[in-house]
């Protein structure tokens, strides 16, 4: 039987901020989540004012976070992305959180911007 009384009590302040960080986060990846691979390299060009360097994975997978943090007061909490590539996890509060990204943004960050639906 599964417990209907699983509420989450945040245990201190800092966790009253994770709420507003999510939300700010989740607003500026849903700029990207429905992008073709090209068109998210296009748009983080734009949102960092710089092009690819290295076109590594982790190059890739750095600058989707970059763009997903911008100007996002972070009250503390860290942002990263998954190993698998497929989530952005927040972490240092009593709890973590992970958002997720979307399958063209995985594709993105595994292939970069020439990678097609399989």
């Amino acid at each position: 039987m599964v417990s209907t009384h699983l509420a989450v009590v945040p245990k201190g302040p800092h966790d009253l901020a994770l709420a507003p960080v999510a939300v700010m986060i989740d607003r500026n990846l849903g700029l990207l989540r429905d992008c073709s691979p090209g068109q998210i390299e296009v748009s983080l060009e734009f949102a960092l004012n710089r092009p690819e360097r290295s076109g590594s994975r982790s190059e890739r997978a750095s600058r989707v976070l970059e763009a997903a943090l911008a100007n996002v007061e972070m009250h503390g909490w860290h942002g990263e992305i998954t190993v698998d590539n497929s989530r952005l996890r927040l972490s240092g509060g009593s709890v973590t959180l992970d958002l997720g990204l979307s399958a063209s943004i995985v594709r993105f960050i595994e292939a970069g911007p020439a990678a097609r639906r399989s």
